[in-house]
């Protein structure tokens, strides 16, 4: 088995959000087919690495980032253990996985979640140039880099930041392997908590709400696509879930006779999504490709995607449980709402061929020695 070590700058367990998701089970599948340690911040749950080692080095301070005294604590760990690999989650500390292949004569990967520097460019942070140069020296210094999509493989090729034969694809993946068996259990809780009439379709939306570019998701299906679909005679739901959602809202107070739930954070979000007919997803800014819909249909729930938002996925594994449409085109969008079928039909099993972490995790073997 290959030993590897994973650096890990930011709180990952309990895993809450798509992207401590993404990673904690990235952990999960890797330990279970090599030798997995892991170092990360103190506020870890540590209780919850099962199947590697999860290390303590860095303090959740921001100083972690640039701290050169944890690259002689990360050295002795490496050298303890006999690691060969070291995997850096994002490109933020590139220059700690740098200094050890050089010291170490050993391999070095970055995982790419993002091409970073193009997704605060979209966010407008005057710092992008920097991250830029930043990004491109990580990339074009590693082993290899693993990227979420093969539009960041095709982006960060074309704007020479690395070779097409270092790239390899690493989508955020699913924990199951097929079908989820509760839907229906599910469905019946989820309804019955919400005060949902039996006959209604259930349209879901949810994120960290107080991240601007879902800020501006939800804005559009309360002030654009919400109205139109009051317009038809369609029986229907919008549940909102997530955290964090700004005061200016009101706890979307004054949508509550306009067929719109309000369920805040929720701690079983799976629950929500088997429930759930359609998922919204209107995004159009933010990069990246969007971990709740590859979760949405996992869990057998027809998308509606805004052409951006629908950024990376694999759209013929997909196959008819992700519908695209237009960016910001909410009359397009109510349309699809108003004539999907699809929510009828199951989650072909080739999704769950591509997007499974053990499978992901086993096209990377090779690498590593």
């Amino acid at each position: 088995m290959a030993k590897i070590l994973n650096i890990i700058p930011y709180k990952i367990l309990p895993a809450q959000m798509g992207g401590q998701k993404g990673i904690a089970f990235f952990c999960k599948y890797l330990a279970e087919q090599n030798q997995l340690t892991c170092v990360s911040v103190k506020s870890n749950d540590k209780s919850l690495a099962e199947s590697y080692e999860l290390i303590d080095v860095f303090n959740d301070n921001r100083l972690r980032y640039v701290n050169p005294f944890n690259l002689k604590k990360i050295k002795k760990i490496i050298v303890e253990r006999n690691i060969k690999n070291i995997i850096t989650e994002h490109p933020y500390m590139a220059w700690i996985g740098w200094l050890l292949k050089k010291h170490l004569k050993i391999k070095w990967f970055v995982h790419s979640h993002n091409i970073e520097y193009e997704r605060f460019r979209t966010l407008h942070k005057w710092w992008y140039p920097s991250l830029k140069k930043y990004e491109t020296w990580a990339y074009k210094n590693a082993d290899a880099v693993f990227f979420v999509t093969p539009e960041d493989i095709d982006f960060a090729v074309e704007h020479k930041m690395i070779k097409r034969d270092n790239a390899f694809l690493v989508p955020y993946g699913i924990d199951i392997k097929e079908m989820p068996a509760d839907i229906q259990q599910q469905k019946e809780k989820i309804y019955t908590l919400c005060k949902i009439l039996s006959d209604c379709k259930l349209l879901f939306f949810n994120g960290a709400l107080s991240y601007k570019p879902n800020t501006d998701a939800l804005k559009f299906i309360l002030d654009e696509i919400n109205p139109l679909l009051l317009e038809q005679q369609f029986n229907y739901r919008i549940l909102i879930c997530g955290k964090d959602l700004p005061a200016s809202f009101n706890q979307l107070k004054n949508y509550a006779e306009k067929n719109i739930i309000y369920g805040g954070f929720v701690d079983d979000i799976t629950a929500y999504f088997k429930a759930a007919d359609i998922f919204l997803n209107p995004i159009v800014t933010g990069g990246g490709v969007k971990t709740k819909v590859i979760d949405a249909i996992s869990f057998g729930v027809t998308v509606i995607s805004c052409k951006t938002g629908a950024a990376g996925i694999n759209l013929k594994a997909a196959g008819n449980k992700i519908q695209i449409v237009e960016d910001g085109n909410a009359k397009a969008f109510v349309n699809t709402i108003l004539n999907q079928p699809s929510y009828m039909f199951n989650t072909p099993q080739s999704y769950y061929a591509h997007y499974y972490w053990e499978n992901i995790v086993s096209r990377l073997k090779p690498l590593f020695i």
